[in-house]
């Protein structure tokens, strides 16, 4: 969506929501108590609930303080959307209840009194159906917690709330949203029309939205449009807990439900290095393990890690300890994108439980700088034609222009495997086409590649630089040998790779790291460059673990 439509529909909304005559029209009776409480499993995170009893809000990379006795600034300047939508929706509610004790319990009840102050009626960034969606199912789920031994007076504003809060979210969904808003938004009607009583109506309404949008979203491999690993653990985990509240409540689960869930949990697997975490794509983050294996615990779906995944596109080669995951698809379509970063043909590959090469990852806030820098396809491991990215990074998020076409074909002969994929997004303006060949062999101590730049058919493309990037995991030392032909890389247990390439130079340039907290790790980079000409160019490379002397 454009900034002017944007600024067109939050107009029409306030006029529609955002006057005393609708306030009325959400009213109606309100229920005393939960008919169900469904189950929270998942953990939170006691760092970051002991810095909100110190008065520091950590949302989305971003830092807000405020008097650790008083109210926050439910709207404070500076805040970016992404930090808004994290403190209206509640997960941090979690955090609190992982430090424990009555001074968190107390504390929570504290912000949601004062959010009822200053959110009880419609505004644009509180209400926002997705941010509506997230905060009602962690009300409801978290209400154990923070809710069942409260006042009478605290427990009637509570209900009187978010009975408001469904019937709105009743009226708007699907609101314009997709992806994983879309999900989220679900998920509070879900929780909302189940668990309060007199609501069934809107729950019946949330899973017919649910079962038009699961077929769009969840592809027949199971994994999830936007293409983004940590997309695809949020995802399921928000269809688990769906589906938690319909078995509480002894409601039939939808047939397309359980199915994406089956589909969902083999894909999730799919993604995860050897270390637990997930793989570094479009905007994906690693994530903490033991949120994925209690999401894959709860999932209760058998099924092994995919090999390939070719409606999403991705492929997973392993062979003994080694694990090399590559981006094989088209970026998502325009309006799921907003996360996407431009690697295509982007590698990641970890040994056993360490990273070797990665991509750069992504920062919590997902936009600005940041965004266009870790977005880029040379903060990813793979070619860059001229320094031109091979999708068009849009400053507000999502793509421009893009690969058309990206192919792939895979190979497998006694253990060993080989991949081969193009894209064609640098056939504008260059009329090249990337071909990356990967191949791995059975004893996993063996990788190969070629990175191929070559013409399109009937074109002469003129001479262009390029440069084949593999960036580090900061554990990772590199040392470069043999004059600059090789460079030998030591992991954090002494084993050593070295990469050889022939028709290039083998140099070191810095890089970044941004897989997990908010601040980037200083890392390097393997930098291959050269120029190609009317006939294009291939390079060829090698990955070897180096035997220890005996």
């Amino acid at each position: 969506m454009g900034k002017g439509a944007g600024r067109l529909r939050s107009g029409m909304a306030r006029l529609a929501y955002g006057n005393p005559l609708y306030s009325l029209m959400l009213g109606g009776r309100a229920p005393g108590a939960l008919a169900v409480v469904p189950p929270d499993p998942w953990p939170g995170d006691s760092g970051d609930g002991s810095a909100l009893l110190a008065g520091v809000l950590r949302f989305a990379g971003q830092s807000v303080a405020i008097d650790p006795s008083g109210e926050p600034h439910w709207r404070p300047p500076g805040a970016s959307p992404v930090w808004l939508r994290a403190l209206h929706g509640f997960d941090w509610m979690r955090d609190l209840r992982a430090v424990g004790g009555d001074m968190a319990r107390r504390r929570a009840r504290v912000l949601v009194w004062s959010w009822l102050d200053h959110n009880g009626g419609w505004n644009a960034q509180a209400w926002t159906p997705d941010a509506l969606g997230t905060r009602v199912a962690n009300w409801i789920g978290l209400h154990d917690f923070y809710c069942a031994s409260a006042d009478d007076e605290f427990r009637a504003r509570v209900f009187e709330s978010l009975a408001r809060q469904v019937r709105h979210l009743d009226r708007v969904l699907p609101a314009g949203l997709d992806g994983a808003p879309l999900i989220a938004a679900i998920k509070g009607l879900v929780y909302g029309g189940f668990c309060l009583p007199g609501h069934d109506k809107a729950g019946y309404d949330a899973l017919r939205l649910l079962d038009r949008a699961l077929p769009r979203q969840i592809l027949p491999d199971g994994g999830h449009i936007e293409r983004n690993p940590s997309v695809q653990l949020r995802v399921l985990r928000d269809l688990i807990d769906m589906r938690a509240v319909l078995r509480v409540a002894r409601v039939d689960i939808p047939e397309s439900l359980q199915h994406a869930i089956d589909r969902m949990t083999p894909a999730l697997r799919f993604f995860r290095h050897g270390d637990g975490g997930l793989a570094l794509f479009n905007g994906g983050r690693e994530e903490e393990p033991a949120l994925i294996d209690t999401v894959l615990a709860q999932a209760d779906a058998r099924g092994r890690p995919l090999k390939s995944a070719p409606h999403v596109g991705f492929e997973r080669l392993m062979a003994s300890r080694t694990l090399v995951l590559i981006d094989t698809g088209a970026p998502p379509p325009p309006g799921l994108d907003g996360l996407a970063h431009a690697g295509t043909l982007s590698m990641e590959v970890s040994v056993n439980k360490e990273r070797l090469i990665v991509n750069c990852g992504s920062h919590p806030a997902q936009r600005g700088p940041w965004r266009a820098a870790l977005a880029g396809s040379a903060a990813h491991s793979t070619v860059v034609v001229a320094d031109i990215n091979s999708s068009e990074v849009l400053d507000q998020g999502g793509l421009g222009r893009r690969p058309s076409h990206v192919g792939c074909e895979r190979q497998e002969s006694e253990g060993a495997v080989l991949v081969v994929a193009t894209h064609n997004g640098y056939s504008k303006g260059f009329s090249l086409l990337h071909r990356r060949r990967v191949y791995l062999a059975d004893n996993g101590e063996d990788l190969r590649g070629e990175d191929i730049l070559e013409p399109v058919i009937g074109a002469h493309p003129s001479e262009q630089p390029f440069a084949i990037r593999f960036h580090l995991h900061p554990s990772v030392q590199p040392t470069v040998v043999q004059g600059g032909a090789q460079v030998n890389l030591r992991l954090p247990s002494g084993n050593v790779w070295r990469l050889r390439a022939t028709g290039v130079m083998l140099e070191l340039a810095e890089s970044i790291y941004l897989g997990t907290g908010d601040e980037p790790r200083r890392s390097a980079q393997i930098v291959m460059q050269g120029h190609s000409g009317p006939d294009g160019v291939t390079v060829k490379w090698a990955l070897r673990r180096e035997r220890k002397a005996a």
